[in-house]
């Protein structure tokens, strides 16, 4: 039996790992640490929530007396650390918020995780560290990280300082970088939930610039499972790269998307270009595929079924948001990224 420290878990992706990690592993214990920002949601997680083996801690990853006092109180045996602030528009508008989050919080949990002795600490981040790339490539576990925006800048800070605690402390670091996920709990303000609940309403889709922006898309399910892998057998101080193999254009999601619902692509509405906004992206996951024997074993197509569907089915969890509101700042503006 292992007790998890979970950061984030009230998030799009944390909130999922949650769900799966207890369905597939009911034998070990789960610590949902998380600040309940925006972002946070705790009826993500309500059908676990009265489980003996799942505890929900409220607190900011970058304060440090809450984050000792949570290892103080259990003996954790692995880390997961998602908790982050994401939104790369929310990064251009106020910098600062996410240097604290993700750089002095990922430091935080790191010095709390080497004074306790976890025995595993993941480090889940984003290929948006790697920065941009032209019409062909891939990313690679060795690309040098060039950043682009302040929240991109962010989690490459948090990289590093992830890797200097396994070189200088030997610290059972592995860092994992995903591509743009999607799936059930993504909060409105991201591309394709926009997508989706626009439409519903029959409200304009708003589309960045051209629409030609190009992303890996992964469906949220496939990067648990692969998080699973690496907790399990990916070797501390390395970097694994996961991807859905699964490029398009924004665009091309948003047509997919509209047709899916039988709405018309005039819903589509092109709006300005967000500054430094990377053109494509794309993942090799060759070394998760050969080290550890993981694959995404959904395609788009179904993993888009799959979270229309979901979009359809819980009005009641999304409509109250704020990111869903007509008139919202993010719907105003959103028409970038996804996970």
């Amino acid at each position: 039996m292992s007790t998890l420290l979970v950061t984030g878990g009230m998030g799009f992706i944390g909130s999922n790992f949650v769900l799966y990690w207890l369905e597939r592993h009911p034998e070990d214990r789960i610590m949902n640490y998380d600040a309940l920002t925006y972002a946070g949601n705790p009826e993500n997680t309500a059908s676990v929530s009265g489980l003996p083996q799942y505890r929900f801690i409220r607190g900011d990853v970058a304060d440090r007396m809450k984050v000792n006092e949570a290892f103080q109180e259990e003996k954790i045996d692995i880390v997961v650390h998602f908790a982050a602030e994401s939104h790369v528009d929310r990064s251009i508008a106020d910098p600062q918020s996410f240097v604290r989050a993700n750089v002095l919080g990922t430091q935080t949990l790191l010095e709390a995780a080497r004074t306790h002795g976890v025995s595993k600490f993941i480090q889940v981040s984003t290929d948006e560290v790697y920065g941009t790339l032209g019409s062909a490539g891939l990313f690679t576990e060795t690309t040098p990280l060039a950043p682009n925006s302040p929240y991109s800048a962010s989690k490459a800070g948090a990289d590093f300082l992830a890797r200097a605690y396994y070189e200088t402390f030997g610290m059972p670091v592995v860092i994992t970088r995903c591509s743009n996920n999607y799936g059930p709990y993504q909060y409105p303000e991201k591309l394709i939930p926009t997508i989706i609940t626009r439409a519903l309403r029959d409200e304009p889709v708003p589309v960045y610039g051209d629409g030609l922006n190009v992303r890996d898309w992964l469906y949220v399910q496939d990067h648990c499972s692969a998080i699973e892998r690496v907790i399990r057998q990916g070797r501390p101080g390395q970097v694994y790269n996961v991807g859905g193999g699964s490029e398009r254009t924004n665009l091309q999601i948003a047509r997919h998307i509209l047709a899916e619902l039988g709405k018309p692509d005039r819903l589509l509405q092109f709006v300005a270009d967000r500054p430094g906004h990377d053109r494509r992206y794309a993942i090799d996951s060759g070394k998760i595929q050969r080290e550890l024997g993981w694959r995404p074993q959904c395609t788009l197509d179904q993993g888009l079924k799959r979270t229309v569907e979901w979009y359809l089915h819980h009005e009641a969890w999304w409509s109250k948001l704020p990111g869903s509101r007509p008139n919202s700042a993010s719907q105003r503006t959103n028409g970038g990224d996804g996970g």
